[in-house]
């Protein structure tokens, strides 16, 4: 097993330190493992410079995975490093488009039988990266608000077991009746698919947000497009019954949603925030975001015989 360099959050509660110091136990077994805890940009940056070939092992979510892959993509060494993540946030949204167990010691055993497998990346016009989703309207406006939720509730509970999670559905159902409609014109490979009004429009390489909401149920991380999903559910009650669809993951085959593929994704119009893998930014009035198929490597399970899915380097 080549060496593994992982990098934790020196933030982390007890309860991740737990389950990392377990996940740890695994890995150490098989393989040499240094770990380093950082707090800031250049703590990670200067990390990363010494990772020397190592297997890069994120101990975080997807706000922590994004992290990584943020720098090493601005370092230009994303592509000559092979990464791994052990999936140690709330949503682990990442973790779960790429079936990866989510408990830490159980991500760690199916590392180790892992070949690497080609993972794509989402890049908007800023050089800014996005490993799972990104969408706006409603949905960022969710995530605002379920991000202070998350913090609020994170400490009720144990470890895993806490009401954090419930944050993002919080934050959707605070919004549903609330957010007002966003005006812009949305492009898909160069072709207009929308003019007008929106409730939400979504861009996944992975397919849920939020610890499982499955915005973009049909995305792949390594099937080299992007899921492209748009609401146009802007009464109150088309609200209310989209939000339970998106529960359950059959809101794709609503009347006012559209939803289609394709490389790069162009929306411009009234002034609009993002939330990309947890990061809110803003406002925006004019957003491109296209594929980079095959961007990095990453280790992570392949399907059983007969099934799709990843497809070992």
């Amino acid at each position: 097993m080549e060496p593994m360099l992982v990098i934790t959050n020196s933030g982390a509660g007890t309860a991740d330190e737990e389950s990392l110091e377990a996940a740890l136990e695994v890995l150490r077994a098989e393989a040499d493992v240094e770990v380093v805890a950082t707090s800031s940009p250049d703590e990670l940056d200067e990390v990363l410079r010494d990772a020397r070939g190592r297997t890069v092992v994120v101990a975080g979510g997807d706000g922590s995975l994004h992290a990584v892959v943020q720098a090493l993509y601005r370092r230009e060494e994303l592509g000559s490093t092979t990464l791994a993540l052990l999936p140690l946030g709330t949503g682990n949204d990442f973790a779960r488009a790429a079936d990866l167990p989510l408990e830490a010691a159980e991500a760690a055993r199916t590392l180790l039988t892992c070949d690497a497998v080609e993972v794509d990346l989402i890049v908007a016009d800023d050089d800014t990266v996005v490993v799972n989703n990104v969408h706006l309207g409603a949905g960022a406006e969710a995530s605002k608000v379920g991000a202070e939720w998350k913090e609020k509730l994170g400490s009720i509970g144990v470890g895993k077991v806490n009401l954090g999670k419930l944050g993002y559905p919080i934050g959707a159902a605070a919004v549903a009746l609330e957010s007002v409609p966003l005006h812009v014109r949305i492009e898909v490979d160069g072709a207009e698919v929308g003019d007008g009004e929106v409730l939400m429009v979504a861009l996944g390489n992975g397919s849920s947000v939020g610890g499982g909401a499955e915005l973009t149920p049909e995305a792949d991380v390594t099937d080299g497009r992007i899921d492209v999903m748009i609401s146009t559910a802007l009464g109150p009650v088309q609200r209310f019954t989209y939000a339970a669809d998106i529960a359950r993951a059959a809101h794709a085959d609503r009347d006012d949603v559209t939803y289609l593929h394709g490389c790069e994704v162009r929306v411009r119009g009234e002034e609009f925030w993002t939330s990309a893998d947890g990061e809110i930014t803003g406002p925006h009035t004019d957003r491109t975001w296209r594929m980079v198929n095959r961007a990095y490597r990453m280790l992570l399970p392949t399907p059983a015989d007969g099934d799709s899915g990843p497809a070992p380097v």
